[in-house]
């Protein structure tokens, strides 16, 4: 089957690549394969379904550039397709004098990215949104919403058949071989050719990168993030989304509580190694891809750096008193008979060589392939914008060989 461009992965980055490409270039032959036998069944399936504002990011970086711009086309798509969602606002906490110069920078750098409506809470304006909430300042973000991905993944997937591409299911990539005048996919179930591949395969896109790229300097880590869901009785206890402030050293938010689209209250999640790539209970595990975690030079030296944050990590993953302890800094109300165990969902984390856990968006382009080798949160909120990134960079390849 020869194609013009194949995209490996049907999470919502794959699927807004697609919807991008065929948008720009509606005469693209296109094919986007993807091994489960439904889209959206990895990260973009198992996040908390936050529309992320851009407040955290440094500016000029792809990770801000993407999320504001990628903020904006994901409303604008949505109320274009009838895809439920709302802007229910965040309240960002601070619980100690320590993180005070913090939460002014987060503001700071919120006013860089053009955010418009952040209000500087003192103590007493924060118990007047937030009543149970334990906090000295914080900020309130008014842009936050909430959303089903997966819901968007669909009206993607319409709309790319309905523009003319192919979606396969159930299509697992096995190698690639580069020719002179196409790629070959060998996949479990056919033989695929292409002119460019677009690979978006989330926890296993630096597996797909490497079919191609030697050397590769980066691979993914996959970190577990565990939840569980409050009690029809503490609900009230929220009333917006609530996170504390961020350590800037480690690329996670820290506990905090989610309200949901389809209803009820997420706490969490921890970041705990998981023990295989899809590892998304604590007794998943695949001693082979949890070796290559473990071997990997870069990550050794992330252990070696974090390992008293990632101890504690683990030990409330064990631990529902702990964990019950961390969210109980925000809301002291919280007990444990108000949490009730919830899914997981895993992050796929790029590492370098170096030790450096890669903050920012990554993508390569190579002869006759893009690979997008980093695209954590916020990536659902950016997809599409991420999308308009990678699709340019795909037909601009594309181009460049039917010249």
């Amino acid at each position: 089957m020869k194609s013009d461009i194949v995209v490996i992965g049907g999470g919502i980055v794959g699927l807004a690549t697609a919807y991008q490409i065929l948008k720009k270039a509606p005469d693209t032959r296109l094919i986007l394969i993807e091994k489960e036998d439904a889209l959206a069944k990895h990260q973009t399936g198992n996040n908390s379904g936050v529309i992320h504002s851009g407040i955290y990011y440094k500016p000029g970086s792809l990770k801000a550039k993407n999320c504001i711009e990628g903020y904006r086309m994901l409303l604008d798509f949505c109320d274009k397709h009838d895809v439920t969602y709302e802007l229910c606002g965040k309240v960002i906490v601070a619980t100690s004098e320590e993180e005070l110069p913090r939460l002014r920078a987060l503001y700071d750098r919120g006013r860089e990215n053009g955010l418009e409506g952040l209000e500087m809470l003192n103590q007493e304006q924060l118990k007047e949104i937030e009543p149970h909430v334990n906090g000295l300042q914080g900020i309130k973000v008014p842009q936050t919403g909430i959303i089903s991905y997966k819901e968007v993944c669909l009206k993607l997937a319409e709309e790319i058949k309905a523009m003319g591409g192919e979606i396969q299911l159930n299509t697992a990539v096995r190698s690639l071989e580069q020719e002179k005048d196409e790629i070959q996919i060998i996949t479990n179930k056919n033989f695929l050719e292409a002119d460019v591949i677009v690979n978006c395969a989330g926890l296993y896109s630096d597996k797909v990168a490497a079919m191609q790229v030697k050397d590769l300097d980066t691979r993914i880590i996959p970190f577990r993030g565990e939840y569980y869901e409050l009690t029809q009785e503490a609900t009230h206890l929220v009333k917006h989304l609530i996170y504390p402030v961020p350590d800037p050293a480690f690329p996670f938010l820290g506990v905090h509580f989610t309200r949901m689209i389809g209803g009820g209250i997420e706490a969490g999640p921890n970041a705990v190694l998981a023990f295989q790539r899809e590892g998304y209970t604590k007794s998943d595990i695949d001693l082979s891809e949890l070796a290559e975690s473990l071997m990997w030079p870069g990550f050794q030296k992330v252990m070696k750096k974090y390992w008293k944050t990632g101890m504690g990590e683990m030990y409330r993953s064990f631990s529902k008193k702990s964990f019950t302890k961390a969210l109980q800094k925000l809301i002291p109300e919280i007990k444990q008979e108000h949490l009730v165990q919830a899914s997981a969902g895993v992050r796929a984390q790029a590492c370098d060589r170096n030790g450096g856990l890669l903050d920012d968006f990554k993508i390569i382009q190579k002869k006759r392939a893009v690979h997008v080798l980093n695209a954590p949160s916020p990536a659902a909120t950016s997809s599409i914008s991420i999308g308009k990134t990678v699709s340019d960079l795909a037909l601009k390849e594309l181009q460049l060989i039917q010249e």
